[in-house]
């Protein structure tokens, strides 16, 4: 076989998600070649991007408001944890990448709640299942790459990037194979990791995430391989804690019904009662939200037997609150819902103790009624979700499962989407942007700040430090 040519170009940008698009379209803008390599061979790839629900916000608070407050707010959601130059990149430019995408083309709508100023049009979410074809996150990298076209830049489809190439310190490009089995090299002034995340590679989450990722649902594109981060650490790159993931509590019957995800959740439901395991015990804090929850089930010693504890009272109220609530939707798509007038009756129909479980509610119960619920071992916290009493039968059992949308943690990048080392140093000519970074998001606290504004801000600001750099190659 005859030795394939190096592919040249000005700008390298691995995945072809909405942070990759970013990248190249804003590259291209400044009269860099940039092209996309995108694994799939598919014409309409999938990857999270396309199945978004296209909000952009900033820890649930809309990106139009005062940058400073958002700066303030992604550190307290964090713990304080987050880098502050990442921190003040994302709130000072979330609103600045919304508009340079609406001049791209990109179209939004105002979401249904008060943060959700832009929503990509025309709206991804659905009552039941994916479907994303011609929907906002679609037409999205369908507009992005038309743009990317118009001014000279490609995506080459079918290329998978395996390993970086580095002249002394520098990245000069990388080596992949396409979809046909040959090898091919890449020769370019800036590299772009833009693969995403690695929460569909059970390697890589085996530990930060959970102890059997085998039995946490991969509420994504499932595409998603940590590729990039690999190939980032051989070459040098540093990376930061890799524990937490963005995600929701679905019904366990998802891993079989794919009309169970990504919607309808769960969150709103245990956020008002409790969740088990098979001991009929409470073992985290409800009262953070399903986001948290997720991530605690994903890491407990067994994330397959919790089940979820409601009344008839919560399943009425909670159960119809959200966009798209889970009561009657869950029922219509075929999950399973135990329902029994005693709590012990409940217990024995979803395989938890019957007696734990019933001392459990007691316990909480009595501290909910009384206002202690925050002493209860874990605490049961209210100030984002009211917990509710559990004594209006029937009583309510689902069975679920933690379902991983993007991994948190990942490369560690400065506010230019420069990778760095363990020194705190950039690699020339690499960037890393999306979910496959870390410093942001995650850690211990779990802080979600926003995928879509991260992904797009950092596509955005990688784009734009390459363009004030003066080598190019093509």
């Amino acid at each position: 076989m005859p030795t394939r040519e190096p592919i040249r170009c000005d700008v390298a940008i691995i995945g072809g998600g909405i942070s990759g698009m970013i990248a190249a379209v804003r590259a291209s803008q400044g009269g860099r070649s940039a092209v996309v390599f995108e694994k799939s061979p598919d014409a309409r790839y999938v990857c999270n991007s396309r199945l978004t629900a296209g909000i952009w916000h900033c820890c649930l608070t809309d990106v139009m408001d005062d940058p400073r407050v958002l700066e303030e707010r992604i550190m307290e959601t964090t713990g304080r944890k987050a880098r502050p130059d990442l921190a003040r990149a994302v709130a000072r430019d979330g609103l600045r990448v919304v508009r340079w995408m609406q001049n791209a083309g990109i179209r939004f709508i105002k979401g249904p709640y008060d943060y959700q100023s832009f929503m990509l049009s025309p709206p991804t979410i659905t009552p039941q299942g994916r479907q994303w074809e011609g929907r906002g996150g679609d037409v999205m990298l369908r507009t992005l790459e038309a743009e990317l076209e118009r001014n000279g830049g490609k995506v080459l489809r079918g290329h998978r990037a395996t390993k970086l190439l580095k002249e002394g310190d520098a990245v000069c490009g990388f080596a992949g194979e396409d979809d046909g089995g040959q090898s091919f090299t890449v020769l370019s002034s800036a590299v772009v990791i833009a693969d995403g995340g690695f929460q569909a590679n059970n390697e890589l989450t085996r530990g930060p995430i959970s102890p059997q990722p085998e039995r946490v649902f991969q509420r994504n594109a499932r595409t998603g391989m940590g590729d990039g981060m690999t190939m980032a650490v051989e070459a040098g790159a540093a990376l930061s804690d890799l524990r937490g993931f963005y995600g929701h509590v679905l019904s366990k019957d998802a891993f079989g019904n794919d009309k169970l995800w990504p919607y309808n959740w769960l969150d709103y439901i245990l956020a008002a009662g409790i969740v088990v395991g098979a001991d009929g015990k409470r073992f985290s804090d409800e009262g953070l939200g399903g986001v948290d929850m997720a991530n605690a089930i994903a890491a407990s010693d067994d994330p397959s037997d919790k089940v979820v504890i409601a009344d008839s009272r919560i399943w009425e109220e909670r159960g119809t609150f959200g966009l798209l609530p889970p009561n009657p939707r869950l029922l219509d798509a075929g999950a399973t819902v135990y329902k029994a007038d005693t709590l012990e009756d409940l217990a024995r129909q979803c395989e938890v103790d019957p007696e734990s479980l019933a001392a459990e509610v007691r316990r909480y119960n009595a501290a909910v009624a009384s206002g202690q619920a925050s002493a209860l071992e874990p605490a049961r916290t209210a100030g984002k979700f009211q917990p509710y009493p559990i004594e209006r039968a029937p009583f309510m059992a689902f069975p679920a499962c933690a379902g991983i949308t993007y991994t948190m943690g990942g490369i560690s990048i400065n506010a230019d989407a420069q990778v760095l080392t363990a020194t705190g140093n950039p690699i020339p000519g690499l960037y890393a942007v999306g979910c496959a970074t870390g410093g942001l998001e995650g850690g211990e606290k779990k802080g979600y700040v926003g995928g879509l504004v991260k992904s797009s801000v950092t596509g955005l600001r990688a784009a734009e430090h390459i363009l004030n750099q003066s080598v190019t190659l093509a």
